[in-house]
């Protein structure tokens, strides 16, 4: 495995790379089984795969937790090593923003819902990060997880829209045994807090069972969902929606497929989660 914190050492890493197909994960550090899912994934598709660790400052609003989220480099290389990734690039933010952006992505309306609404800013630092990454690594294939969700459809949007021949390859939420999200900012959770998180995904699973069981007005499962958390969990909602799928348009009666997106914000960390709910009731 070779690892570089440099653009033009992993260009040329990747001008020697076996044929068979480049694949990128991208992801922020702290790396965990979640992680490795979407490595395993990238595996199926491609020869070569490789990891990009970068803690992208553009997506933090200044009051959020650039500085807290969680950093160990020599692990996350290890996890790589481990899980046989080829290449590792891993760049300081000088590297990646030597200088002030003079130029700005603006997203639309997928990103004036949930977290482009409660995170100013935050969508357009993803796809500024990840169109230089497409750029820098010239992928085949890239894996993003549906745990975040939003993300994974912006992105989807924003490689038709861009025209990089990059196929994205959706990976299915790794959970603990509980069901809770695996997430690097578990980390950043109390005793406490940990033993109650489940309880965010089990809220969705609840919405789950009344779509399923006939219920068509989202207000009302909306509300058995806050009920849920407000009984069982310390934490308190920060947001919680259901939208259209794949449009992320409002939906003010059930009609067919929707996700519900939640975000629970405790002490030192705000946990996100979705749920795509099939209307037919079939898993």
């Amino acid at each position: 495995m070779k690892t570089t914190g440099k653009i033009k050492e992993i260009r040329e890493y990747l001008k020697n790379a076996d044929t068979g197909g480049v694949a990128l994960v991208p992801t922020m550090g702290a790396l965990h089984s979640g992680h490795m899912k979407l490595v395993e994934e990238a595996k199926k598709h491609a020869r070569t795969i490789v990891v990009s660790i970068f803690v992208n400052p553009l997506q933090f609003r200044p009051d959020e937790d650039l500085d807290s989220y969680p950093r160990d480099l020599e692990s996350d290389l290890e996890i790589c090593r481990e899980a046989g990734v080829d290449y590792v690039f891993h760049p300081e933010t000088e590297e990646m923003y030597p200088r002030e952006l003079e130029l700005d992505i603006s997203l639309n309306s997928m990103a004036d819902v949930l977290d482009g609404v409660k995170r100013p800013g935050h969508f357009e630092g993803v796809v500024t990060v990840v169109n230089k990454l497409f750029n820098i690594i010239e992928p085949d294939y890239a894996t993003f997880g549906e745990k975040d969700r939003q993300q994974l459809m912006i992105i989807q949007r924003m490689v038709e829209d861009f025209n990089h021949d990059i196929e994205i390859l959706p990976v299915e939420t790794e959970r603990h045994e509980s069901g809770l999200a695996k997430s690097s900012r578990n980390m950043n959770l109390s005793e406490q807090e940990l033993s109650e998180a489940p309880h965010v995904y089990k809220s969705l699973k609840l919405g789950e069972e009344l779509i399923h069981a006939g219920e068509r007005d989202p207000a009302l499962v909306l509300g058995k969902i806050k009920d849920h958390i407000g009984r069982h969990t310390g934490g308190w909602i920060d947001d919680v929606q259901i939208f259209s799928h794949p449009d992320l348009d409002p939906v003010t009666h059930i009609e067919s497929d929707v996700i519900i997106f939640i975000a629970v914000q405790y002490e030192k960390a705000r946990l996100i989660d979705n749920l795509l709910v099939k209307v037919d009731g079939q898993p």
